[in-house]
C-alpha cells in the first residue's frame, strides 16, 4: 500500500492562498510516486482577500477551508482532524496564505506567530520523525518552529532572479542554516527531516519549479 501524505493548504491563489500551481505539482508528484494524498487546511477566515488581477485586496471575506477545496477538487478536511497516527508524512506547498493565513509572516516576520493548529500537526510530524516537505515560503514555518534546522529558500542575495531572497537573511535571524539551493535543487535536513525547495522563490520557467517540488516529494516519500 502506498504512503499516505498529508496536505496542507492554505487556500487558493498565490497572493492570499495556496499557490495553485505548487499545489497542483505536489498532488501530481505524490500521484506519480505511489503515494494517497490527503489535503487538508484550516476552518478559519482569510487574512484578507486579494483580486488577482489588479494584485490589490478587497473588501471580500473567504474561508480558507472552503477555498482550499477548490484545488482539492472537494476532497479536503478540516485540519482540526488531522491524526498523526496514520500518516507517512507532511507537505506544505507555498503562496501568501501561507504567510497571512498560516502564520503571522506577511505581516511580523521572524516575531510571527504560526497558527496553534498548524503549529501543532508540524510539531507531531516532526516529533515522530516522520518526514515534512516544504516548498517557496512555507520553510518559514520550520524556522519558526524548529530552531537550529537548516532549511533552503533558494538564494541569499536579492536579484531579478531571486527577488525575496531576504526571507533567507530573516530565517537565518531565527538560528537556522540556510542553504543555497537553485529551484531544481532541494535541501534535505537529515536530522530534522526537512526536505525543502525554492519553488516560486525564484523566477524560473514553470517546469524548473515543478521539477524541484518533484524532487522534494520523491525525497519525502522515500524518507516516509
Amino acid at each position: 500500500m502506498g504512503k499516505r501524505v498529508a496536505v496542507v493548504l492554505a487556500g487558493c491563489g498565490v497572493y492570499d492562498g495556496s499557490e495553485i500551481h505548487e499545489s497542483s505539482a505536489v498532488l501530481v508528484h505524490l500521484s506519480r510516486e505511489g503515494a494517497q494524498a490527503e489535503v487538508y487546511a484550516p476552518d478559519v477566515d482569510q487574512m484578507h482577500v486579494v483580486d488577482h488581477v489588479k494584485g490589490q485586496p478587497t473588501q471580500e471575506k473567504r474561508n480558507v477551508l472552503v477555498e482550499s477545496a477548490r484545488i482539492a477538487r472537494g476532497n479536503i478536511k478540516d485540519l482540526a482532524k488531522l491524526d498523526v497516527k496514520g500518516l507517512d508524512a507532511l507537505i506544505i506547498p507555498g503562496g501568501f496564505g501561507v504567510a497571512k493565513n498560516l502564520s503571522t509572516w506577511a505581516t511580523q516576520g521572524k516575531n510571527c506567530i504560526v497558527s496553534k493548529e498548524v503549529e501543532d500537526v508540524l510539531k507531531a510530524f516532526h516529533a515522530a520523525k516522520k518526514p515534512i516537505g516544504l516548498c517557496c515560503i512555507s520553510p518559514v514555518l520550520a524556522a519558526k518552529l524548529f530552531p537550529g534546522c537548516e532549511l533552503t529558500v533558494g538564494h541569499d542575495t536579492e536579484c531579478e532572479k531571486w527577488p525575496y531572497a531576504k526571507t533567507a537573511e530573516t530565517m537565518k535571524e531565527l538560528g537556522c542554516k540556510h542553504v543555497n539551493k537553485h529551484v531544481t535543487e532541494i535541501h534535505v535536513d537529515v536530522k530534522n527531516k526537512l526536505v525543502t525547495t525554492s519553488a516560486f522563490m525564484c523566477n524560473a520557467p514553470i517546469h524548473e519549479i515543478y521539477d524541484g517540488i518533484g524532487k522534494m516529494v520523491k525525497e519525502v516519500v522515500r524518507l516516509a
